[in-house]
This record gives structure tokens, sequence and C-alpha cells, in this order.
């Protein structure tokens, strides 16, 4: 693993207008990778401040009027804005917290912001409305705009195609990984950079889009609450930000990864990463999750497997807790990542395999044994204890428990009047609750349970076809659930 300059599969021009040496700063607008560590696009725009010898601004934009906003996710991502003001601050740069008070408060801010810049550099997400909010942005900007890939280990034009299963994938990652092992972002992009200091923004902005509250950034309930967000979607224990995400990790490496790859499936153990949340705002770095492991491990590049077989384990040659855990963070993570930035559908169902389609439609007709409309289902008031149970972890806590979270999405496949109600079903509940919620990995989790990723199974049966199917009995009898269901049962 090296650090140089930012690898150029990873940078996107948005326009064909020309860098202005005579702006006055360099601008990256932080919209999905929410660090101030381990960042292709802070490290792109700390590049071009250098160059250019001009300050960094750095916008942390946080919109309102998206499906599925709610207090919930806002306070999740305010904790990190906080973390972030302080370490910028540190650092010399000037951070630029700005959240609206009312649904498109934020309008024209970033081409306020960018008339004065000399470049602007933003983060490449791919999902569509971070893609829209980009693309919408930078469409009459007359100044380089650059999006900035920070997603994962393998950048995401490195394949240009969709990948029918994960085997496909570890295939694909065993043969071309290897190049992109050397391309790491700088672990602190900031340090050292000795940049002009710029002391604020102008009068007339500061003025017109005020920064985000010192109340709001502490944590005042009160000022949350004012927000226009789904305000019945409260706030969890689980503290977002950075900070927290350093935690999280030190908690997983040390006291559970021993344990991953034996208990990772039992509800009742707590030997998850737990770090989904903190990827999905990119309040930390697979990059950084990634080199910590190996460290702890006492990895090195030469370790790895000859050839490509596309196994789970064994390729990286490391122990098999930390073969499983890599399994998850890149295999399954970036073959998310790799649909949703090719597929514009990766959340409909025509997305399916043809073969899912096929026999998910051909027992649409069928009648369900129970029928739960999308309000019971919220309520956990169907009949399975089991299931009730995982629905209210995702009300309370706002995550499932990996292993349960596919019973989860199978049981609302066999309890809807057709597939497709599921899958709205499914996305509905997910997005609504879980602080990973319109992640490219929630789409992949949730669009398996219809047969994405997978293969046909037999016998055939009634609604699934030969979709996997899966029961609470089976699930009950492989891992342990009683204290896991009366802990999660109101």
């Amino acid at each position: 693993m090296g650090l140089g300059r930012t690898p150029d599969l990873r940078i996107t021009a948005c326009t064909k207008a020309p860098v202005r040496a005579e702006g006055d700063f360099v601008l990256y607008w932080m919209v999905a990778f929410r660090r101030t560590t381990w960042s292709f696009s802070l490290q792109r725009a700390v590049e071009w401040a250098r160059e250019l010898g001009k300050p960094l601004v750095v916008l942390e934009d946080l919109r309102s009027g998206w499906p599925w906003d709610s207090a919930r996710c806002h306070r999740f991502v305010l904790d990190g804005m906080r973390d972030n003001a302080a370490r910028l601050r540190r650092a010399g740069v000037l951070h630029y917290p700005h959240v609206e008070p009312r649904v498109g408060a934020a309008q024209g801010l970033v081409e306020a912001l960018s008339a004065r810049a000399c470049v602007v550099v933003t983060d490449d997400f791919p999902v569509r409305e971070w893609q829209w909010l980009v693309a919408s942005a930078a469409r009459d900007l007359a100044v380089r705009v650059e999006k900035v890939d920070s997603n994962g280990l393998l950048p995401l034009r490195a394949a240009d195609c969709v990948f029918p299963t994960a085997y496909a994938f570890r295939r694909f990652l065993q043969k071309n990984l290897r190049d992109h092992l050397g391309e790491f972002p700088d672990a602190g992009p900031l340090a050292g950079s000795r940049l002009p200091a710029l002391a604020a923004l102008p009068e007339e902005i500061e003025r017109r889009w005020p920064r985000a509250e010192d109340a709001l950034l502490a944590g005042s309930p009160a000022a949350l609450g004012a927000l226009p967000v789904d305000q019945s979607v409260g706030p969890v224990d689980t503290p977002g930000g950075p900070a927290a995400a350093q935690r999280a990790l030190r908690r997983f490496l040390h006291e559970r990864l021993e344990r991953y790859a034996v208990e990772r499936n039992q509800p009742e153990e707590e030997v998850t990463s737990g770090l989904s949340p903190y990827l999905h705002f990119g309040h930390v770095s697979a990059h950084q999750v990634f080199a910590e492991l190996m460290e702890l491990e006492g990895w090195s590049q030469g370790d790895l497997a000859p050839g490509a077989s596309g196994g789970r384990q064994g390729w990286w040659g490391v122990s098999e807790a930390a073969e499983a855990f890599l399994d998850q963070l890149i295999a399954w993570r970036e073959l998310g990542h790799n649909l949703t930035w090719q597929r514009e559908d990766y959340d409909r169902y025509e997305s399916l395999p043809d073969w899912a389609q096929a026999t998910l439609d051909k027992h649409a007709p069928d009648l369900p044994e129970y029928l739960y409309s999308l309000e019971y289902l919220e309520q956990s008031r169907t009949h399975d204890s089991l299931w009730n149970a995982c629905q209210g972890q995702l009300v309370r806590d706002g995550r499932l428990h990996n292993y349960l979270r596919m019973l989860w999405g199978k049981k609302i496949v066999e309890w809807s009047e057709s597939p497709r109600q599921a899958l709205q079903a499914m996305i509905e509940l997910n997005n609504k609750w879980a602080l990973d919620g319109r992640n490219p990995n929630s789409y992949s989790g949730i669009l398996w349970c219809l047969g994405r990723y997978d293969r046909p199974w037999g016998p055939e049966r009634p609604v699934f076809g030969r979709v996997r199917y899966m029961s609470s009995q089976n699930t009950a009898r492989k891992v342990r659930v009683r204290g896991y269901i009366a802990r999660f049962t109101s």
C-alpha cells in the first residue's frame, strides 16, 4: 500500500470549464465522504490548493426534502459535522457547515461559492440522490468541477460490467485488485499542508446562507426538532461522526474480530463490526478499516494467493476471522457499489435476474398463508415473534442484525400480495428506519431476497418459486434467538 497523488481513475470531470487560477480558494463540497482522513476527495482538494497556492474551503452541506429524511439520520450526520468542524479548525481550514432550515434553502449556495472558486471538488457516491445533487449543481457552473470516488478499494471505473454473483465479482477482484492495493488515500491529507488561511467567506454569503447553529451541532433536541425532516423517526443511542466511527473500529478489531468467523451469525452476540452506518455516511473509510485490520494481521501483499478461484477464504492469506470479514467489507460491499453505479434501475424489480423475475411472476397469483399490510409490518404486528423482534430492532436501534436481515426480507416476500409490493415494502421500511438505508448495500440486501446475486433453488415453492426460501423455524434451529426476541419485543 503506497501513497501518492489521487489516481486518475477515481476522478471524473463534471464540467468542461477550466480551472480559474485567479479564484479566491479551492472549494471541497463534502456531501458523501464526511471525514477528514483517508479520503481521496479531500486529498484531491488539498492537491489543488497546494498547486494553486490557494486556501481550502470545505462546505459540508446537509439538505432536506429527500425521501426518508429523518431526525434519526440528520442527528447522525450532525454528530459528524461537529467532529469535522473541530478537526478542520485545528488544521487551519475554513469549514462551512450548512444545514437547510427549510426545504430548498440551500438553493444557490454552491453556485455562489463556485463563482469565487478556482476549482470545485466533490464526492462521487453511486446512489441516485447523491448523483442527481452533484449533476444538477454542476450543470451551470463556469468552473472545473470534479467528483472523486473514495468508495472502496476497487475504483468504480475499474470494472465495466455488472456481475451476476458474488463469486463472479470475487474472481474479478482476485485478478485485478492487486493493481490498486498500492493506491491508498493519505491517512491525514491535511497534515503539514500549510495552506494559505481564509478567515471568513464574504458577508453576503454568510448572511444569505447562515452557518449551522452551534446548538444544532451540539445536539440540541429543540434545534433538531425544528428541521423539516420526519421527526417521528427519532435519534438512536448510537452516536454518529468520525470519532464514534474510530471507537467502533477499535472495538471490533480488538474485542470482536477473534470471534467473528464463528459467532457473527449469532444475534445474541455482539460480534459484528457495527461499521455499516459509518461507512454509509462516510465517517470512516474502507481503506482505513482494511489497513488497520491487515496491520493487526501482520499482512503484506506478498501473502496473496496466486490465481483467482473466486472463493471466500484463502486468497488474502490471513486468519479465518479476517478472511470472513474481508469478504463482507470488500467483496459484498463493493459488489453493491458496482451495480448502483452502472444501473439506474438498481432499486427496481426489473433489475432482478431474468430467472428470478420469471419464477416470481409465475407464482405471483399464489395466495400466501398470511398477508400483512405495510402498517402491520411497520408496527411488528405479525404472528411471527422472531420477525417482530427484527422489526423492533430496526425501529428502536436503526439497524438489523446482519444474519436476521435476510430472514426479515424473505418473510416480507412471503406475506405480500406480490413480489413487487414486497420490494416496495422492504425499501420503505429499511430506508425509513435504518441508519444505513439508501445505501448500495441496502439495495443489494433487499434485492437479494428476491434472487439478485443468487441462483435458482429447489424445490419450487408457492410465492417464491425457485427463489431461495427461509423460515423462522429453521433460523431458530441454526442460531440462538430467545434472548434476541425478549430484547426487541415491545
